[in-house]
């Protein structure tokens, strides 16, 4: 198993965020994280990424302890992290931002993730390669965000609503790069809201309320419990 989640509990400040979070995603699979606003999603990605470290429990990457290493040994190790927010490097521009990212690839027998590859596959960054990254839209900002954490060649990306006020024809096209990465073999796992794309391409399905995992399974599993999205997911 690539990554382990075992009752992991994170905090910010004194509130209690994470109540013995539990889960597994396995090489070159797409695992997706579901729940509702403000109920630990994020918070899980963050303390899987180091950046709010838990308090107790376990996280196994390559069946290498994480919790207490800093951010960047774990991204060292090959764990990437596309945040919501973006968080591209404005005054720079597109190539400069990809150039940040660049790591060696951690396995061999893959193809690595170089600039070429990077703008064969992604021909709408290619053609802004030298506009400063402030200035791209909000859908070449998210699809620069990834091919910079794709730049680092990680086993695994953790992936925080992609989506997000993008237009319909831009999350479609951002789902389709999630695919091929997944395809290439990195395995993925993704926070996001929209809801037939994500059960789409899962592997597993989590389902998270109030910093618990109230539910895992496959996608089909999911569709099928009217209960569950009812009472975790619709509002």
């Amino acid at each position: 198993m690539l990554l382990e989640v075992k009752d992991i509990h994170s905090y910010y400040r004194r509130a209690h965020i994470l109540h013995g979070i539990t889960m597994e995603v396995g090489q070159g699979e797409i695992v997706c994280l579901l729940g509702r606003n403000g109920v630990g999603k994020t918070t899980t990605l963050k303390s899987i990424a180091g950046l709010v470290p838990p308090k107790s429990g376990s996280i196994l990457f390559k069946r290498q302890e994480m919790v207490g290493q800093p951010p960047y040994r774990i991204t060292r190790l090959g764990m990437g992290y596309v945040p919501e927010e973006r968080r591209i490097f404005a005054p720079l521009t597109v190539q400069e931002n990809l150039l940040v990212g660049i790591r060696p690839p951690h396995r061999e027998g893959r193809e690595p993730w170089t600039i070429d590859r990077i703008y064969r596959l992604y021909p709408e960054i290619k053609e802004r390669w030298n506009q400063k990254g402030g200035t791209l839209s909000g859908g070449e900002q998210q699809i620069l965000t990834i091919a910079r954490t794709l730049m680092g060649n990680p086993d695994l990306i953790l992936v925080d609503e992609p989506s997000e006020g993008l237009a319909p024809l831009l999350v479609e096209r951002v789902f389709q790069m999630l695919r091929e990465i997944q395809k290439s073999g990195t395995s993925i796992l993704l926070v996001d809201n929209a809801f037939s794309e994500v059960l789409g391409m899962a592997k597993k399905v989590y389902v998270i309320s109030k910093g618990e995992v109230v539910f895992q399974g496959s996608a089909e599993d999911l569709m099928a419990s009217e209960d569950v999205k009812n009472k975790y997911i619709t509002v």
